[in-house]
């Protein structure tokens, strides 16, 4: 088997051309352009293309399903794939490692979903970065106040029309403060900036609420009570195609919610989960869990099962409830079924 693995670069790419059958191989470099990478795919002729995860893993596997070349794309957070105790690490040195790991069919591989799919992950990402900038604007107008022995209620009720109404009339145009002042020029900026990222929120919300209309697994996660269109829109997006995870301890564990595994001998020990994988989606179910507790039967059962009777184990039962949900989540996508409130009764012996 002919193998062409390409450790990718923003400008520039490095290749190994490698003959499985007789272990030969030979370097070259191209630019890092979509012309480029198409032509050497067209000149090498490979029976296999592959490359590592990255951001601009996307549009180079399309070029090569266009090409109808068999793509792999190297997991790079996995344990086969990291450096340990190497006295040296360069652009061919990693070409020639995915192409010997590849013709051993030992390249711990990801999944690539469509161009669709891919823009609408961004999208969602996208969305979660606002909303962070925008916690952290309220963090800075709150560390202001706070220098000037002022203050406004904490959480949500700092954020009403009235709160803001209040600090608009504490806040001055840079032109307008005095040295003493200058406070007043840096809250009357971060106002601005609050208002400018707020309304991009609810733009791009608006926008994916009207991507959901249509979309029956969506419409499928919302009848979980709860559950709210970002969570649903997160899990169908980043999940894909469900039939490809075995199990519900594959899902678990492509969100990093499965514990960690130390064993050796007669031990045997779990630890944290490993929080490798998908940040977004692992938020975005701890926080709805917390949600669901209040709206949803199964959710509160389950929880207080986990929780054991320990109010020092509520992390770790939110944890396991999140767990759970993705799970049964994955299971309604995976089944096209809707959503059963599973909740055991327990009747009191008198």
């Amino acid at each position: 088997m002919n193998i062409l693995a390409m450790d990718l670069g923003k400008s520039k790419t490095v290749f190994c051309e490698y003959n499985s059958n007789n272990g030969e191989y030979e370097f070259g470099k191209t630019k890092t352009t979509p012309q480029q990478i198409h032509d050497m795919i067209v000149e090498h002729s490979p029976d296999r293309v592959v490359f590592e995860i990255c951001t601009i893993a996307g549009w180079v596997y399309d070029i090569a399903k266009l090409l109808e070349v068999e793509v792999e794309v190297a997991n790079v957070n996995h344990e086969a794939w990291r450096w340990k105790n190497v006295k040296r690490k360069n652009d061919r040195d990693d070409a020639l490692k995915l192409a010997k790991l590849s013709a051993m069919n030992q390249l711990p591989t990801v999944h690539v979903p469509k161009r669709e799919v891919r823009q609408k992950r961004a999208f969602i990402q996208y969305r979660h970065k606002l909303v962070r900038r925008r916690t952290q604007i309220k963090n800075t107008i709150r560390a202001i106040l706070d220098k000037q022995g002022l203050a406004i209620p904490k959480g949500k009720n700092g954020w009403t029309q009235a709160c803001l109404q209040w600090l608009d009339g504490q806040s001055l145009a840079l032109d307008k403060v005095s040295i003493e002042d200058m406070w007043r020029g840096q809250l009357w900026m971060e106002l601005k900036m609050l208002e400018s990222v707020s309304k991009a929120v609810k733009e791009i919300e608006h926008k994916l609420d009207n991507l959901a209309k249509p979309d029956e697994q969506i419409k499928r996660l919302e009848t979980i009570a709860g559950v709210g269109p970002r969570l649903a829109e997160a899990i169908v997006a980043f999940l894909d195609e469900p039939q490809r995870f075995a199990s519900g301890k594959q899902v678990g564990s492509y969100v990093g919610l499965t514990p960690k595994q130390y064993q050796s001998g007669q031990m045997d020990s779990q630890g944290r989960i490993s929080r490798h994988g998908n940040k977004l989606l692992r938020h975005l179910l701890v926080e709805i869990s917390w949600i669901s507790l209040r709206y949803n039967p199964w959710a509160r059962q389950t929880y207080q099962r986990l929780l054991r009777g320990s109010p020092s184990r509520k992390n770790i039962a939110i944890v396991g409830l999140a767990r759970k949900l993705l799970v049964r989540c994955w299971a309604m996508l995976r089944d096209e079924q809707p959503w059963r409130n599973l909740v055991v009764v327990v009747e009191k012996v008198a």
